[in-house]
């Protein structure tokens, strides 16, 4: 397992895995349909330890196919990427419209009023993605 220290450059191109820093889960996505947009399904997957399989790993785009445009050689802060996946070919996305409410998810949601996370066939604005801090830090 390869993990990277903070501060180390991202090469576009580059498979990458999200972890969650609290559960040790990683962003996984699978052809099952999101329960929201009726995309491919995006989760937290494994048993809190990093592991996983290749429905963890994500492709840096860093040109987005003439929706956008860039030249990088490597990640860099507020310049948009995105995430392919490297089961599905599907790019993480999100949208504003596609949110946890009580009437979708229930009294206790867990996840109240957080956006849906999906993989998407295109490549277009709810794929692009910005780093805004080069840094995150949990406490």
């Amino acid at each position: 397992e390869v993990v990277c220290e903070a501060g180390t450059p991202v090469k576009c191109g580059q498979m990458i895995r999200l972890t969650h820093v609290t559960t040790g889960n990683n962003l996984h996505t699978h052809g099952i349909k999101s329960p929201l947009s009726n995309q491919h399904e995006v989760t937290g997957f494994g048993q809190g330890d990093g592991d996983g399989d290749r429905g963890d790993n994500w492709k840096v785009v860093c040109d987005g196919g003439g929706y956008f445009s860039s030249s990088a050689e490597y990640w860099e802060r507020s310049t948009p990427i995105m995430l392919q996946s490297e089961t599905t070919s599907r790019y993480l996305g999100s949208s504003s419209s596609v949110q946890f409410t009580q009437q979708n998810c229930g009294r206790n949601c867990p996840i109240m009023n957080h956006l849906e996370c999906f993989g998407r066939n295109s490549n277009d604005q709810y794929t692009q993605w910005k780093v805004e801090m080069g840094v995150h830090l949990y406490k």
